[in-house]
């Protein structure tokens, strides 16, 4: 049975996730003490205690996001779990796939995210921007919206997360000024969401020129383990070089989620496994592709399933 791993992003974060898998799984909390050196801060502690505020904060969501994803991708390998046919990630999720396909560094990649999110976060003015999912509209539609409503200001679609299932970023104007627009024009649900950074739009173009820098000091290799799929086009890159242009454009353009989805089905994939907290990829999967066979992966009862499912047919 070919598979594809996928990692989510931020937002599938939460206070005590995988606190389950952790109580039999010792390489969690020693993969979270690995990040919380990295960074000289305690990320296992904010992730099973909160303040839920504090690990939403982007600069702590991204490194803890990662470090939850390579745990459960570290277990899977400590149990013998098969080598997949390719990984992707949904925004910071990329990175976990990098680090997990031997793109990157695991400490150093710690580091590299906790500052993206922090050059996100300083690129727009608390409470400027603004992110909103929009259900029930067609691609073309809700890109005529927000060029019809920008009125000089941002706002664009920045998460391609399935087919009627788009997240627009932007100013906060513009994009409530998109919402209404596209009430209008049928969508079926059109609602700000709760974060503070309106990723993946031009407004993150200064961020983006600050990871770029960043980027330079990191070490970079093609990825060993399998290819990794990237947001920005759905495809893989040919080497080092190709790899930092990519993750630099993400951060300013869409992620192409279902491109990716689409994409690995045509390799072969009949499966995929979420690994890390929540199941927002598992049910985007089924949105994209019913021929994928998605399982979220997150707790020892799904471990155990996915072991066993990924070795049918003499994986």
């Amino acid at each position: 049975m070919t598979f594809a791993i996928l990692f989510p992003g931020q937002g599938s974060q939460s206070v005590g996730m995988l606190s389950a898998l952790a109580e039999v799984e010792p390489l969690v909390e020693q993969t979270f003490r690995e990040a919380s050196d990295a960074l000289a801060v305690d990320l296992w502690r904010l992730v099973r205690e909160g303040p839920e505020e504090e690990l939403g904060q982007t600069a702590n969501t991204q490194p803890a996001m990662l470090a939850a994803g390579v745990a459960v991708w570290r277990i899977w390998r400590e149990h013998d779990g098969p080598v997949p046919m390719v990984m992707a990630g949904h925004s910071l999720g990329e990175y976990t796939a990098l680090v997990c396909a031997g793109a990157l560094d695991f400490p150093e990649a710690v580091a590299l995210v906790a500052d993206r999110g922090r050059f996100m976060q300083e690129a727009v003015a608390p409470e400027a921007g603004a992110m909103a999912a929009i259900i029930g509209l067609e691609d073309e539609r809700l890109e005529a919206i927000c060029r019809e409503v920008s009125q000089g200001q941002v706002v664009s679609c920045a998460n391609y997360n399935a087919p009627g299932q788009v997240v627009i970023a932007g100013q906060r104007q513009a994009v409530e000024r998109a919402i209404q627009a596209a009430k209008s024009a049928g969508a079926r649900r059109a609602v700000v969401l709760p974060v503070s950074v309106p990723s993946h739009c031009a407004l993150m173009e200064p961020a983006a020129e600050e990871l770029e820098q960043r980027l330079l000091q990191v070490s970079l290799r093609s990825p060993t383990v399998c290819p990794v799929l990237h947001n920005v086009d759905a495809s893989e890159a040919d080497g080092p070089d190709t790899i930092r242009q990519k993750l630099v454009a993400q951060l300013h353009q869409p992620v192409r989620w279902t491109d990716c989805v689409r994409a690995i089905a045509q390799r072969g994939a009949q499966r995929a496994f979420e690994f890390g907290p929540g199941k927002v990829l598992t049910g985007l999967c089924r949105r994209i592709d019913r021929s994928l066979d998605a399982v979220a992966v997150q707790d020892p009862a799904s471990l155990e399933q996915a072991l066993l499912l990924s070795r049918e047919a003499g994986q």
